[in-house]
């Protein structure tokens, strides 16, 4: 058992080279299944296009002119609306988790708005700031707001009682337990939660354009919905996908250009 713990932390290389070798085969088996429904079975091209038709669908919205173009203002949206909701999350959870009464009177707030469904406060958006890009942040930003400031509250919980006892004891001030051994060892773990978060961002994406919009990548897929335009719904898909997958790596190579000291299991 140590061996198999003590691997995990060595020949890293390797590791990475097998980490790949099992993405490139599970995207192979998946377009291989995909390929095997569509053209070997004649499913429904209504439920199930060809990739064939997929990048066909891809063509025309780019001779459209809309692919490009819807592409970035989803992009804009999902960014400042999570930016904007890290911005306030971040300091707000790190009192929350080192401050009794900062904790006492938001917490019931922000435990309760949590568990609201976003799709439900969106008459209310709405109704309070119109159909334009501002209530589309607003969506994302509430999405992931709430459930931020609690997982920021629970990373920096989870440092060491010694370190910052350790800290007292050298005679370390208030201020420089929060720049000195707070923000460094919660903010690999903050890293985790942003990275995690932009996730459910981009899902709140498509809620985010249901109502009222003109434009970007969920308008795109719910107008070819209404027209069973299922090749252009894969479309809009594949770039949603490709797009959170794009934001993951690059929060994983800031994590580890930014703390290099920091070691998780099997890096």
């Amino acid at each position: 058992m140590g061996g198999t713990f003590l691997n995990l932390y060595h020949n890293s290389k390797s590791k990475n080279q097998e980490l790949l070798t099992w993405q490139i085969v599970s995207l192979v088996l998946i377009a291989s299944a995909w390929c095997l429904l569509s053209f070997g079975f004649k499913i429904n091209p209504v439920f199930l296009p060809t990739p064939l038709a997929v990048a066909e669908a891809f063509r025309e919205l780019w001779q459209e002119g809309v692919l490009l173009s819807y592409t970035l203002i989803s992009l804009y949206r999902v960014l400042i609306g999570f930016f904007a909701a890290a911005i306030i999350a971040i300091p707000l959870g790190i009192l929350m988790a080192t401050n009794t009464k900062t904790e006492g009177f938001f917490a019931p707030f922000i435990g309760f708005v949590r568990y609201l469904p976003v799709s439900a406060l969106i008459p209310l958006m709405i109704l309070y700031f119109g159909i334009g890009d501002f209530e589309k942040m607003a969506v994302i930003f509430v999405g992931t707001f709430f459930q931020l400031v609690l997982m920021v509250q629970d990373t920096v919980g989870t440092v060491p009682g010694d370190l910052l006892k350790a800290a007292c004891t050298l005679g370390a001030d208030g201020s420089a337990i929060y720049t000195k051994v707070l923000l460094p060892a919660s903010m690999p773990g903050i890293m985790d939660n942003l990275r995690i978060c932009i996730g459910w961002a981009w899902t709140y994406l498509v809620i985010a354009e249901l109502v009222a919009a003109n434009s970007g990548l969920g308008f795109m897929i719910l107008r070819s919905q209404r027209f069973l335009q299922t090749d252009r719904i894969f479309a809009g898909l594949i770039i949603i996908g490709c797009l959170g997958l794009l934001t993951d790596y690059l929060f994983k190579t800031l994590s580890k250009v930014l703390f290099p000291w920091y070691e998780r299991l099997g890096q």
